[in-house]
């Protein structure tokens, strides 16, 4: 690893290996590497996925853990949170740092493994088909000493305009909030979407209130643009929903509980 120093911070230049080929390492590593770092290596289970990553980055791809090379200053692992663990104990790593992405997992899932760990965590969702600016994306980094998260601040830093030092609970607590603010409300979009479609109505009806919802949460605390039948206590209009989700326990029993729910944050 090198440092370069500047008028105003520390430009480090590291050697990286990606291990992992999904969402969150194809984003990671074209920031990385637009950034100046040198990603030498990607490793996938899947020659094709590892080679397209690779070509996409200026590195060398591989599929086997024991063609990794451990010459490297940073190795990102970036699977999926059940295989961290397993992944990570077939490498041997010396003086590299070591590194999950993963908000969920805290850093002692890589205990025993290398000298150096840290976690590396950007609170975002990934498509590979969409491009997203990680400048506007915050990352949460977390080290196994001061200096290795100084190292990943310093690091993150360079493609990110906001970096956190983060530790394993408050991680875990933005990774739950995000289900809540991205999955779960996703799975509103569905489920709004199938009753649409059930009386031949399309979800385009839909998109410019949720693109004002979104809107207005970016300046202001979402309880005080809380709007909806529930907030204003409106039976009348809440039985009527009701009844027209009655065929459908489920979903009935689901609009009930949020509804409520909505009631009660306000007590």
């Amino acid at each position: 690893m090198k440092v370069k120093a500047s008028s105003t911070t520390h430009f480090i230049l590291m050697e990286i290996v990606l291990l992992g080929s999904g969402n969150i390492a194809t984003h990671l590593g074209k920031a990385l590497k637009m950034a100046g770092q040198n990603i030498c290596q990607v490793w996938s289970r899947t020659r094709d996925r590892a080679t397209e990553l690779a070509d996409a980055v200026g590195a060398v791809a591989v599929s086997e853990l024991s063609e990794v090379s451990y010459t490297a200053d940073l190795y990102i692992l970036a699977v999926n949170d059940d295989a961290i663990r397993s992944v990570a104990e077939q490498l041997s790593i010396s003086n590299g740092l070591l590194v999950h992405t993963s908000g969920s997992t805290g850093l002692d899932i890589l205990d025993g493994i290398a000298a150096k760990t840290g976690v590396f965590y950007p609170v975002q969702t990934f498509s590979k088909s969409k491009a997203v600016d990680l400048r506007k994306v915050p990352i949460a980094v977390e080290g196994s000493s001061a200096d290795v998260t100084g190292t990943l601040h310093s690091l993150a830093s360079r493609i990110s305009e906001k970096v956190l030092d983060m530790n394993s609970v408050q991680r875990r607590t933005v990774h739950v909030a995000a289900v809540f603010a991205c999955n779960f409300t996703n799975h509103m979009y569905v489920l709004a979407n199938k009753l649409l479609a059930d009386q031949d109505l399309d979800f385009d009806l839909l998109r410019p209130l949720i693109a004002e919802t979104a809107l207005k949460i970016q300046t202001a605390d979402p309880a005080s643009v809380q709007t909806g039948p529930a907030i204003r206590n409106d039976e009348s209009t809440m039985n009527k929903h009701l009844e027209l989700l009655a065929a459908d326990g489920k979903l009935s029993e689901l609009y009930g509980k949020l509804s409520q729910s909505i009631i009660n944050y306000q007590k």
